[in-house]
């Protein structure tokens, strides 16, 4: 779905993305790691739209997508996430979803005017869609709460929530777990798992949680210094020695000289 080509993203003489190939397949959950400073974000943003690459090419399903803004992106079925929760907070949850699909009536001023009966039937809808989400996030008590006022984790399910109002395709997670309890991580991937098993949906996770990572993602690709480094199952990626060269400043075959296991 998603093909990444030579990437690269400069800051003046710092290179946060240095030449990156990658592919994401359609209908996988793959999880994408590295230690802080691996250029992991930095690529999101590029995918995504946020950031335009300095150089490289970015395709999804064949077509060519690089630069293109994220409200392109987003019409195409391409969404992502942050790592600090993007929600309006003085609106209540429910509004949060309901405001998410664009081109609706009521952004219209004339129609305001004359078609105060299509909107609000267009918000009935909306209200119901949005009352589904909450409750397969198992957050529908909340539906009423301002979204300011929510935690850590019910913020994420809320970033989770707004991606199943469109019809998206491929959804970038961003440190998903940041910040969030056990109960509520479970909670997160369960719902992940769900929409990729029962609607298609294909995610690509950053996430320094081994175990998260390892419940749900395969395959798993790891980045360091701008580059990709591996790829495979989460126990391949552990077993490569440039991947602990990577994290641990030193290859596995000195550790084993010191007597120090992987």
């Amino acid at each position: 779905m998603i093909v990444v080509e030579d990437v690269h993203k400069h800051f003046g003489g710092f290179h946060a993305v240095d030449g990156a190939n990658l592919r994401i397949e359609e209908g996988t959950i793959t999880g994408l790691i590295g230690p802080n400073g691996a250029g992991k974000t930095t690529l999101f943003n590029v995918i995504a739209g946020v950031l335009k690459p300095t150089s490289g090419r970015v395709t999804m399903s064949g077509e060519d997508i690089t630069g293109l803004p994220p409200h392109e992106l987003f019409h195409k079925g391409l969404l992502r996430t942050f790592q600090i929760a993007h929600e309006f907070a003085s609106m209540t949850v429910r509004e949060n979803l309901m405001m998410v699909p664009g081109g609706q009536s009521g952004e219209t001023l004339w129609k305001t005017w004359i078609a105060r009966h299509s909107i609000a039937e267009e918000e009935r809808t909306l209200r119901a869609r949005a009352d589904e989400v909450l409750e397969f996030l198992t957050i529908d008590h909340l539906a009423e709460e301002k979204a300011g006022n929510l935690s850590g984790g019910q913020k994420k399910l809320l970033e989770l929530g707004r991606t199943m109002m469109v019809d998206a395709r491929i959804v970038f997670l961003d440190e998903v777990g940041a910040g969030v309890n056990r109960t509520l991580l479970g909670t997160i991937a369960d719902a992940i798992a769900s929409l990729n098993r029962d609607r298609g949906y294909t995610f690509v996770v950053i996430e320094h949680d081994m175990d998260f990572i390892d419940r749900l993602c395969d395959p798993v690709i790891c980045m360091a210094e701008g580059k990709v480094l591996a790829e495979g199952t989460l126990n391949e990626i552990k077993a490569n020695e440039r991947v602990i060269e990577a994290y641990l400043g030193t290859g596995l075959k000195n550790m084993e000289k010191q007597g120090i296991e992987a």
